[in-house]
């Protein structure tokens, strides 16, 4: 009975349940670790593409009168076909046809054997020349101090006359052998400067920068600055022309040379790109005329040479008003590059930066203009064009633009 009262009494308890670790400063630090890379892998938006821009550039179309057409063809005024100061044979020529060449570069080499044998020559001869005149100055000083001796003893009375004269004579014959000698020495030295001038002369250089048009000879073949009358002598090595001396003559009717005057605005358009418009100018007008042709010869400049233009193409040309003259001034479309228009096939397009992104528009063009495309339609002036586009622009893409 009182087994079971204190049975009541016992206060029964829960069982104690261990601890669980908590778990979440864990998957915090977890969150936090991952989230950049999560971030830089899915969120992280692609960095802008670099491109090259350039501005859109209005043209003013003047519509001018032409108030004569001629033809004509593009010359070089200054054009050179290098040859030798001397008739030899070529051992080496280092040129091509269309080669780059500068002022004072090596052309080509002719046979300098004979010439090297007289350069030793003289050499030596000067060589002689120098010691036979150290050894007349060693017997002239020795005969000054003959002299000097014998004087002093003529004097104390212990020399005849005989002797100071033979001591004068010996003096005065070996000063005069002195002079010829170092004018011997002087010889020498002229000589052997003339055979090194004519070794350097066997080396034919570049008269001034151009570009090699023809290649006229080849080792083994004899060269001469004259002609040779129908033999198989050469007269030169190449023709070399200075590109930026390229210019129009144009032999105008002398019944017309009165609308010609010196500084006039020309069009001139080369038969091999007929779509092609070049600005060029009146140079000058020679003042003779052609009794046989009746004509006045004209030299027209190009306002900017260009590497397509060559000597000897044929072009035509059209002398506009001169300014004052009544003329409309209009638009006439925007000029780009050519490396900024792109073709897919059917029409032409080219791509813009517009507020950091890449859009893709048609154009219309009209031909070049000098160096630049005539776009007509489609861009306005002051629009940022994309030169070069590269191959992964895309309409929309984000873009950061870079002069150039």
């Amino acid at each position: 009975m009182e087994t079971s009262k204190l049975d009541q009494l016992k206060i029964e308890r829960e069982p104690e349940v261990e601890p669980q670790p908590r778990r979440w400063p864990w998957l915090l630090l977890v969150v936090i670790v991952l989230a950049p890379v999560v971030y830089w892998i899915f969120l992280k938006p692609e960095p802008a593409l670099e491109v090259r821009t350039i501005t859109a550039r209005e043209i003013s179309n003047r519509v001018a009168n032409t108030v004569l057409n001629a033809s004509g063809y593009v010359t070089a005024r200054r054009q050179a076909t290098v040859s030798s100061k001397f008739t030899g044979k070529v051992m080496e020529v280092l040129i091509e046809e269309g080669m780059l060449v500068e002022k004072d570069q090596v052309l080509a080499r002719l046979d300098d054997s004979n010439i090297e044998t007289s350069f030793a020559l003289a050499e030596a001869q000067l060589k002689s020349a120098k010691t036979s005149l150290k050894e007349t100055r060693a017997l002239l000083t020795e005969a000054r101090a003959v002299f000097d001796r014998t004087e002093n003893l003529l004097g104390r009375g212990l020399a005849s006359e005989a002797e100071m004269d033979s001591a004068r004579a010996g003096l005065e014959s070996l000063a005069a052998q002195l002079e010829r000698k170092q004018a011997d020495v002087q010889v020498a030295e002229k000589q052997l400067d003339v055979y090194r001038q004519q070794v350097e002369d066997t080396v034919i250089r570049a008269p001034f920068d151009g570009v090699v048009v023809a290649k006229n000879a080849q080792p083994g073949e004899m060269i001469s600055p004259i002609s040779a009358g129908g033999g198989f002598t050469r007269t030169g090595i190449g023709t070399i022309v200075d590109m930026t001396s390229l210019e129009i003559e144009i032999d105008v009717n002398e019944a017309y040379i009165n609308r010609v005057k010196a500084g006039q605005k020309i069009v001139a358009t080369l038969d091999a790109y007929p779509d092609w418009q070049i600005p060029c100018h009146v140079i000058a007008i020679i003042p003779t005329a052609d009794r046989q042709r009746a004509t006045v010869e004209v030299r027209v400049g190009f306002d900017e040479l260009d590497a397509r233009i060559l000597p000897d193409m044929g072009v035509k040309v059209a002398f506009q008003q001169q300014a004052g003259d009544d003329a409309v001034t209009g638009r006439a479309g925007i000029l780009v590059p050519p490396s900024a228009i792109h073709d897919n096939g059917d029409r032409q397009y080219v791509w813009l930066v517009v507020d950091g992104v890449a859009e893709r528009r048609a154009v219309a063009t009209a031909g070049e203009r000098g160096k630049d495309i005539l776009v007509t339609s489609g861009l306005a002036p002051g629009d940022r064009v994309i030169n070069n586009a590269p191959r992964s622009l895309e309409n929309g893409m984000q873009v950061k633009e870079v002069e150039g």
